[in-house]
């Protein structure tokens, strides 16, 4: 089963052969050369290695590898060989790769070694392993939506933001895990993505296997998407920093969709700075950060979140707490109530259940029985949604988003737990009227288009609790800068023991 997720992209032209021989042989002449040009000053490449294990390494930030790469303590080569590494170790108990591109990473990595030796650096992801979502289209690799109802389908070409990720200079390590098509459950075949945290627990979905990887120290960054939730409560569950920006911000070109009115993609990543270095790159935006600071921030925190009975014990203490904190450091917080909030996630569905039954109405007839059963009864429900129900839930998110809007004018942020529990054993259900389940929070802001993002505010035992900060439309650099001064004062991250 490893083996075969360890599939590489071959190609049959004998000079492409060639031209991977003579990387690999430029690499041991690299190598070679590199630990010449640091004698009597600092060890590279494996030698450092002697006081800090391949997991340390993996756990390192964006900043911290690239001022490694540029003093010569460290190179892209040892640093992805160190990730396939830990994923050799850690699967199948994380069940968190879908493919590795073992191969295709190294040469990449190679080629950044030599660039960045030279004195070619073209920017902060030069050389940095990445994971790219198995429903993203990333050149000569298959996708396999976390389904069965079709083979993988082998990319022609990249998805517009994993080119801009290549341009500058990432390097593409796996494609990640996913629930089914980003909806439903975890096909049966595939398997539920598990916790770094605690693998008897999910690490939450659809993005579960994109958040794993950066949480368990595979890579620093992956990407994920989120139509409910799926980047956010993940980000949650794994205790990392998961972005879901504003609508339409970052292309969705080349990614299979779920709902074509609530898609987004964005960055998964184990600190601010890191998340807001990748949401860089994925729009073509910079999103530049200053020194952090909460003094005189406005925080709404939104009620109907935060008083919810649906919040366990652990997770209400938590949030009164984190509140005091902020409070501490300068931040001005007050209580907002949106009455529209009771409804969102009801109407969310309304929208969410007939876009994806439209988008998988011929896969749907071609074979039913391909999907897992929980799946296959969404796509089966969304065909009876009927037009007016579809047409006044796209009205009332005019109204909620004018709403949610609308609170700009006096705090800076909104506020809510992110998920109302920690990690449960296994991926809840898609719920339904009377309960608000993991989305309690989150689905909102899909339906108004508002920048959020999770971030790690404390633990309940050993598992990872997680805060939500959003912004008013279009604001996702003061959402960021925002979330940086959160992340300072809570200093909430923890390491997984795996």
């Amino acid at each position: 089963m490893l083996a075969e997720r360890r599939q590489c992209t071959h190609s049959s032209d004998r000079s492409s052969t060639q031209c991977r021989y003579g990387v690999m042989l430029a690499c041991r002449q690299l190598r070679d050369g590199w630990n010449k040009h640091n004698e009597g000053g600092t060890a590279v490449s494996a030698s450092k290695d002697s006081d800090e294990t391949k997991r340390d390494i993996g756990f390192l930030s964006v900043g911290e590898l690239g001022s490694r790469y540029r003093d010569g303590s460290l190179s892209p080569v040892d640093v992805v060989t160190a990730a396939l590494e830990r994923v050799e170790r850690l699967e199948p108990s994380l069940n968190a790769v879908a493919h590795v591109m073992r191969e295709a990473a190294l040469e990449q990595a190679t080629r950044a070694a030599a660039d960045l030796w030279s004195g070619r650096h073209v920017g902060p992801l030069h050389g940095i392993p990445v994971a790219i979502k198995d429903l993203i289209d990333v050149r000569g690799v298959p996708s396999g939506f976390g389904s069965r109802v079709r083979p993988p389908v082998v990319a022609a070409d990249d998805a517009e933001f994993v080119k801009r990720l290549r341009q500058a200079g990432a390097i593409i390590l796996c494609k990640t895990n996913l629930l089914e098509y980003a909806y439903g459950i975890a096909h049966p075949d595939v398997g539920q993505t598990n916790n770094p945290h605690d693998t008897g627990r999910t690490s939450g979905g659809s993005s579960g296997g994109s958040a794993a990887v950066v949480a368990a120290g595979i890579v620093p960054l992956a990407v994920g998407t989120d139509t409910g939730g799926s980047i956010r409560i993940p980000a949650s569950y794994c205790g990392i920093v998961g972005l879901k920006p504003t609508f339409g911000l970052i292309s969705v070109d080349g990614v299979f969709p779920l709902s074509q009115t609530l898609d987004h993609a964005g960055p998964l990543a184990r600190t601010v700075t890191d998340a807001a270095i990748l949401l860089e790159y994925l729009s073509g935006k910079p999103f530049p950060l200053s020194q952090s600071s909460l003094e005189g921030v406005g925080i709404g925190v939104l009620s109907y979140h935060a008083d919810s009975r649906e919040l366990t014990a652990a997770v209400a203490e938590n949030l009164m707490q984190t509140i005091k904190t902020l409070e501490a450091h300068g931040a001005i917080v007050k209580t907002i109530d949106i009455p529209l909030l009771a409804l969102a996630n009801s109407e969310l569905r309304k929208i969410i259940k007939p876009e994806a039954s439209l988008i998988h109405k011929e896969l749907y007839a071609e074979n039913p029985a391909g999907y897992a059963p929980r799946t296959r009864s969404q796509v089966e429900a969304g065909f009876h949604v009927s037009a007016v129900d579809y047409l006044q839930a796209q009205d009332f998110r005019l109204q909620l988003r004018n709403a949610v809007e609308a609170q700009f004018a006096d705090v800076d942020v909104l506020l809510s737990p992110s998920v109302p529990f920690p990690a449960p054993t296994e991926d809840p259900e898609f719920t339904e009227e009377g309960e608000e389940g993991e989305m309690l929070s989150s689905g909102f802001a899909n339906m108004t288009g508002h920048p959020s993002m999770s971030l790690p505010c404390g633990m309940d035992g050993h598992l990872p609790l997680g805060l939500q900060l959003t912004s008013a439309f279009g604001d996702d650099g003061k959402l960021l800068q925002i979330a940086l001064g959160v992340e300072a004062a809570l200093a909430a991250y923890r390491r997984p023991a795996i």
